[in-house]
């Protein structure tokens, strides 16, 4: 989270507003059966999407992807993506249910390679992105008997943190905060052979440079790095919305990183294999990425 000091305090007098507004919405999306809040919110998201600033972010982002597509494609993919970020948002208060309900809403392939990745007894490492609904990574491991603990971004507004404490896949499961505390750790989780789960496709100013639908956008090499030090398999899942509140999570084989040359090198290398793994799968589904973010320098 970051420091209070830091936020204007104009915006700080809005959270006790912003707080009401979002535990009334997932108090309301909570009471409706999990596919009417999906529904619902990809309604909502539909109508109100298009009118915010984050709208011409993203058009922006899928013109500089797909310079070949014309304006009304996409359209299609920017109405795609907040339909499915609505629906994102709408899910998320039914964790729980898509715990409960993972048979018959989560087709998992590739568990094998999951459960594989851990079978010595060591750490590993799972990554996906910001794609469908992310929040099934954790959720589809637990299924198979895999408890992944997860670095994520604290709120600004302490007074929703509640909310996000509601993301946590198992008891024993555990959500460490971006920052030097929850490095430290990840750091620790990772000696102790625990797997750890990360998504990997947004900005990250201080990462390394790679390259994404072919141009240059600095991505973390977090993960790589730590597979690197501890030896321990990378495991790629990818998540699919396959009909509305409905999905399909694939694990692939694990890698570990080469040890070919200088780590750096090593490093650099298996960062761009995984932003071209990434690529791949957004350009099959592109409007079930998250476009809104700013992934690509000025000017680039």
């Amino acid at each position: 989270m970051s420091n209070p000091r830091e936020i204007p305090l104009s915006k700080r007098l809005l959270w006790p507003l912003e707080a009401a507004g979002a535990l009334a919405v997932y108090g309301l999306m909570r009471l409706l059966p999990i596919d009417a809040a999906s529904a619902l919110g990809a309604a909502v998201l539909a109508r109100v999407g298009p009118m915010l600033r984050l709208h011409k972010v993203a058009r922006g982002n899928l013109e500089r992807a797909f310079p070949e597509k014309d304006a009304g494609e996409i359209d299609r993919i920017l109405a795609g993506m907040w339909r499915n970020l609505g629906r994102t948002a709408g899910e998320f208060a039914h964790i729980r249910t898509l715990l409960r309900e993972m048979d018959r809403r989560v087709e998992i392939v590739g568990a094998e390679h999951a459960l594989a990745a851990m079978a010595d007894g060591g750490p590993a490492i799972y990554v996906s992105g910001h794609i469908a609904n992310w929040e099934l990574m954790p959720l589809a491991a637990a299924h198979v008997g895999l408890v992944i603990d997860a670095v994520y971004r604290a709120p600004d507004n302490p007074l929703i943190s509640s909310l996000y404490d509601k993301r946590k896949p198992h008891p024993d499961a555990t959500m460490f905060p971006k920052g030097s505390q929850g490095a430290r750790g990840v750091m620790d989780a990772l000696k102790r052979g625990r797997p750890l789960g990360l998504l990997i496709d947004q900005k990250m100013n201080d990462g390394i440079e790679a390259r994404f639908f072919g141009r240059r956008a600095m991505t973390t090499p977090a993960f790589a790095q730590l597979a690197r030090r501890f030896d321990c398999p990378i495991v790629a899942v990818r998540i699919e919305r396959l009909e509305g509140a409905r999905f399909r999570v694939t694990a692939h084989e694990g890698v570990t990183v080469p040890r070919d040359g200088k780590a750096s090198e090593d490093v650099a290398a298996t960062v761009q294999r995984f932003n071209d793994l990434l690529e791949s799968w957004i350009r099959e589904r592109p409007e079930q990425w998250l476009w809104v973010h700013r992934r690509w320098p000025k000017g680039e």
